[in-house]
């Protein structure tokens, strides 16, 4: 389905260069996530060598631009491609949320004293924050490649980490490990919830590449 959409863009310099946006805007927000992750869980400062504000700004420039390019595309062109058109500013509002959790967790990290750890629940969070790193490099080739089987896998392996971050979630409020002190356990709740909306965010987009304009966003049909 995605292929066909970028067929018909790439035959339109507007709405080629908006699709090469939307890639540009998928590298940006990973770059984002890896540096703010950092920020939170390896750093004693929480600095970084980026600012995540200025990146966040350009992030939302690149949104804008997407936008106006396919309106512009729509309004010439009329609405034989609207479903197109409409499926690419669904995927950029996705990407654009992603910009924001990043940028949350890196005000986290200077806020929140030395490095964020886990305690007994440091390996399984380490797992898929890894595996949110993991997803956005393969989500992006799923969009370049529209491998429907591809995106499927993606979905399938990844399934877990929504329920396993709201596991992780309940176990802070029911405080199974007593080592961790109560602004350990709000910031490790925060940057746990961050990562299920990163991880959805990523789903959403990945599901353009499987189900057709009207059940982006949702599990496949099985």
């Amino acid at each position: 389905m995605f292929k066909k959409w970028l067929e018909i863009f790439k035959k339109d310099t507007l709405l080629d260069r908006a699709f090469r946006r939307s890639y540009e805007m998928l590298d940006l927000t990973r770059i984002m996530f890896i540096k703010s992750r950092e920020s939170l869980r390896k750093l004693e400062d929480g600095q970084i060598d980026i600012n995540i504000r200025d990146k966040d700004l350009e992030v939302n420039k690149y949104e804008r631009e997407v936008r106006r390019d396919v309106f512009n595309h729509l309004a010439v062109r009329g609405t034989s491609t609207l479903s197109s058109g409409l499926a690419l500013i669904s995927i950029i509002i996705d990407i654009e949320r992603i910009g924001d959790y990043a940028k949350n967790m890196v005000e986290l990290a200077l806020t929140h004293p030395g490095k964020l750890s886990g305690g007994k629940f440091e390996d399984e969070i380490q797992k898929i924050g890894d595996d949110v790193t993991e997803q956005f490099k393969i989500t992006k080739h799923c969009l370049e490649c529209d491998n429907p089987e591809e995106g499927k896998a993606q979905l399938e392996k990844y399934f877990y980490i929504n329920k396993a971050c709201d596991r992780l979630v309940f176990a802070l409020v029911s405080e199974e490990d007593s080592n961790i002190g109560a602004g350990d356990a709000v910031a490790l709740g925060l940057y746990i919830r961050w990562l299920k909306r990163i991880n959805s965010h990523l789903r959403n987009i990945t599901t353009s590449t499987v189900n057709p304009f009207d059940r982006i966003g949702f599990e496949p049909k099985k």
